[in-house]
């Protein structure tokens, strides 16, 4: 497809009529719109990047941490809406609590279940929930990148004053992933 028409595609919202639909945001990757079925729309930038998220979700069917994907076009899906709150924000609010760190450290154990080559997210890219569960919005690399530790989570971390909070509590719990990602990848 050529590119001038791709961008116009992602201008006009793919020809999808949003009317009803709230705006929820926009990013690198894409613009997300709320329908009244509670499910939202992702209008993608790129065909590219559509189809890769759109693989991963696939992959991941069944898992508690990701959206469902209900429908694929070229450049856009419709998918589960993820409530809550990014935790790059929450930890500001709330801070962290045991049980929080506990289930960022269970969602990095299923990407190692789920066999991903990249065990890291963003902060940005987890959204908590009231109950302190956790989901993932806009997976990215996860069969492509390799990364054996979560560094850029451990960025957000400290850039939020809970990565040693968050250390502590993965060495009391979970020494073993505390040697597997951290000693054994001299962080």
């Amino acid at each position: 497809m050529r590119k001038d028409y791709l961008l116009e595609s992602y201008k006009n919202n793919a020809g999808l009529d949003l009317s009803g639909c709230k705006f929820l945001g926009e990013g690198h990757h894409g613009k997300v719109f709320l329908r009244a079925d509670g499910r939202v729309v992702k209008i993608c930038t790129t065909v590219k990047s559509c189809k890769k998220e759109y693989e991963i979700l696939k992959k991941v069917h069944g898992s508690k941490y990701f959206p469902r994907v209900y429908e694929y076009d070229t450049i856009y899906m419709v998918r589960d809406y993820v409530g809550g709150q990014c935790l790059r924000e929450y930890i500001k609010v709330y801070g962290l609590s045991k049980t929080l760190a506990l289930n960022v450290i269970q969602l990095l154990e299923e990407f190692e279940r789920l066999n991903f080559t990249k065990i890291d997210i963003r902060c940005k890219d987890i959204f908590v929930q009231k109950d302190e569960s956790v989901m993932v919005i806009d997976p990215k690399g996860c069969y492509s990148r390799n990364m054996k530790y979560p560094r850029h989570l451990m960025k957000g971390l400290k850039k939020s004053m809970y990565l040693e909070k968050f250390l502590k509590i993965l060495t009391e719990e979970r020494p073993d992933l505390y040697e597997r990602w951290i000693i054994n990848n001299s962080v």
